[in-house]
C-alpha cells in the first residue's frame, strides 16, 4: 500500500496514538455538552469530563437512545434542547422520517462522507451521480459533501425519475454512483434499454440499505465495483468497506462501542450488540453515547487494507426488539434490568410463546455453577419488573445464539 490508498495519516497511526487522541477529542466534546444546562443535567456527575481518564470510562455517561430523541425533540422543538449553537447558526436543517429533526454544521465534508468515498476509490475529477434524495432529509447533501471535498464533480441527480436519470448519467459521463443498492441496477437497466454508454462508470459506494451479494457480483460483473458505507442521517458517518472487502472499518471521528441491547453495558469483541456512537467533531449538537438501534459486532483483528482502526461486521438486525404480552410492553431495556439485579452477565434471551390460548415467557440464561434459589429469584425480579410471571432457564455457556438478541417472540400471528 502508498500513501494515496489512504484518505490521511490517521487511518493508519498506532492503537495507541488513536486513543490518546480520541480521548482528548472526547473531553473537549462532553466540555462543550456541559456549557448547555440541559445537556449537563443529562450527563449528571459522571459527566465532569475531569472524571474521564481513559475511553473506558464513556461507559458512566447515560446512553442517549435514538427512539427518545424524537420525544425530546417534540417536547423542546426543534432539537429537545441539547444544541449547543442557536437553530439559526446551523448550516442546513433537515427532518427525517420519526420525525427526528437534523441538521449539519461548519466544514465542508460535515458529514466525513469523503472517507468513505475515497476507499471506495473516488478521486479528485470523478464525475459522481448522486441519486440519494436532496430534499428534507440530508442524504443527498451528506455524500455530495463528500464527493466534492474530495474533488469531484457531483451531478444531483436525486429521486429524478429513472429514465431521466439515465440519460442524465450517460450525457456526463459519470465515472462514479452514490445512492441505494438496489436503484443502481435498474438503472443501468434504463441505461441499457435506451442504448445509452455507460463505460466510464466504474465505482459505487453504496448505503440506506442492503447489498445483495448477488447484486453486488452483477455490478462487478459490469466492471462497477461497488463497496458499502455505514451513515445515518444524525452524525453522518460511522463506519465503510474497503478494497479488502473484509468487514467496515470504523471513521476516525467517532467512538463505537457494542453495548447489551437495553442497557450501556459494553460487551466483548465478536458479542453482537447494539451499536452506540460519539460523534467526537460534532460540537454544535453533542451526541454522546448516541444508541441508534442497529446490531452489530465488533471484528476482530486489523483490515488487510492496512487500515488500523477497528471493524464492525455491518449491519447485524435491529436491536428495538419491544413485544406485547398479556396486554403489557416487554422492552429489552426491562429484560437488562433484570439480569443486572440477578447478578447475571453472560448471553440471556426472553423467549416469548404460545400454550393454548395463554401467552408465555421463558428468560433462557447461560450459568455455570451453584444455581441454588437463583431461578426463584429470576422469577421474582421478572414479575416484579414486567408485571407479568415468567419461568428461568439455564443454559450452558454458548448454548445461545451470538444474535444480539434479548426478546425472541415466537408466536406465530
Amino acid at each position: 500500500m502508498t500513501p494515496s490508498d489512504f484518505y490521511d495519516q490517521r487511518e493508519t497511526r498506532s492503537r495507541d496514538e488513536r486513543l490518546a487522541a480520541q480521548l482528548a477529542a472526547l473531553k473537549t466534546l462532553i466540555a462543550k455538552a456541559q456549557s448547555n444546562p440541559t445537556y449537563a443535567k443529562r450527563l449528571g456527575d459522571a459527566g465532569d469530563g475531569a472524571d474521564i481518564a481513559s475511553l473506558d470510562d464513556l461507559a458512566k455517561l447515560p446512553i442517549l437512545r435514538k427512539s427518545d430523541l424524537s420525544g425530546m425533540q417534540t417536547e423542546s422543538p426543534p432539537f429537545g434542547g441539547l444544541n449547543i449553537i442557536p437553530t439559526g447558526q446551523m448550516r442546513h436543517l433537515y427532518q427525517s422520517p420519526g420525525p427526528i429533526n437534523d441538521y449539519d454544521g461548519a466544514g465542508s465534508d460535515w458529514w466525513r462522507a469523503g472517507r468513505a468515498l475515497y476507499a471506495a476509490g473516488f478521486r479528485a475529477g470523478d464525475i459522481v451521480h448522486n441519486s440519494f434524495s436532496y430534499h428534507f432529509t440530508p442524504a443527498g447533501s451528506l455524500f455530495d459533501q463528500g464527493a466534492t471535498h474530495i474533488g469531484c464533480a457531483v451531478f444531483p441527480a436525486g429521486t429524478e425519475n429513472t429514465e431521466a436519470q439515465a440519460r442524465a448519467l450517460a450525457t456526463f459521463g459519470a465515472t462514479a454512483y452514490m445512492g441505494v443498492p438496489d436503484f443502481l441496477p435498474r438503472l443501468l437497466e434504463k441505461t441499457d434499454e435506451l442504448g445509452l454508454d455507460t463505460g466510464p462508470l466504474t465505482k459505487a459506494s453504496v448505503s440506506a440499505g442492503p447489498l445483495f451479494p448477488s447484486v453486488r457480483q452483477g455490478l462487478n460483473d459490469r466492471g462497477v465495483a461497488v463497496y458499502q458505507c455505514y451513515v445515518i442521517a444524525d452524525l453522518g458517518l460511522i463506519s465503510y468497506e474497503t478494497p479488502a472487502l473484509e468487514a467496515m472499518v470504523v471513521d476516525e471521528d467517532v467512538i463505537v462501542e457494542i453495548v447489551r441491547p437495553g442497557s450501556g453495558d459494553p460487551l466483548p469483541e465478536g458479542e453482537v450488540g447494539e451499536v452506540v456512537v460519539t460523534a467526537l467533531a460534532h460540537h454544535e449538537l453533542p451526541l454522546i453515547r448516541f444508541a441508534i438501534g442497529d446490531l452489530s459486532a465488533v471484528t476482530p483483528g486489523q483490515s488487510p487494507c492496512g487500515r488500523t482502526n477497528m471493524r464492525l461486521a455491518g449491519w447485524l438486525g435491529r436491536a428495538d426488539q419491544t413485544a406485547k404480552v398479556r396486554g403489557m410492553f416487554v422492552h429489552p431495556e426491562q429484560v437488562a434490568r433484570v439480569l443486572k439485579q440477578c447478578g447475571l452477565q453472560g448471553r440471556a434471551r426472553l423467549v416469548i410463546g404460545r400454550e393454548g390460548e395463554r401467552d408465555t415467557m421463558t428468560l433462557h440464561v447461560e450459568y455455570r455453577g451453584d444455581a441454588t434459589g437463583l431461578a426463584e429469584r429470576i422469577e421474582s425480579v421478572m414479575k416484579t419488573t414486567f408485571n407479568l410471571r415468567g419461568e428461568a432457564r439455564f443454559e450452558p455457556p454458548g448454548a445461545l445464539p451470538n444474535d444480539g438478541k434479548l426478546i425472541d417472540d415466537t408466536r406465530d400471528f
